[in-house]
């Protein structure tokens, strides 16, 4: 097992599977990115670039994506507590699959370019 999964399951059920759906989302739309463990959390790169990052809290999940990934979706993500390049969504509300997947996509496009 490695370090992401055994992160994962130290969380109640119900929070493993939204880690799950959050981690299988970022695979699905960054399969280049490279998965590791930093920060004490689940964490992609690009290019050797950071993409975004995932953890799971009391009472919500921290999504981090860089200010730029923030500062472009900051309107959708106005409803959410929020740090410079972080966002918390509460484990008391739907999670923003959608919105958290737009993020990676633009994400991904972002460090793409980046390279060139």
């Amino acid at each position: 097992m490695n370090e992401i999964e055994t992160y994962i399951q130290q969380f109640p059920d119900n929070v493993q599977e939204v880690l799950r759906n959050i981690r299988k989302l970022i695979k699905d739309n960054a399969p280049k990115a490279d998965e590791l463990f930093a920060y004490g959390m689940p964490a992609y790169k690009i290019n050797k670039k950071p993409l975004v990052y995932f953890a799971a809290f009391k009472n919500h999940i921290g999504f981090y994506a860089t200010p730029s990934g923030h500062s472009k979706f900051q309107d959708e993500l106005s409803k959410y507590k929020q740090g410079k390049g972080s966002v918390q969504f509460p484990l008391s509300e739907p999670i923003p699959y959608k919105l958290i997947e737009k993020i990676v996509k633009f994400r991904v496009t972002e460090n793409s370019e980046k390279k060139k």
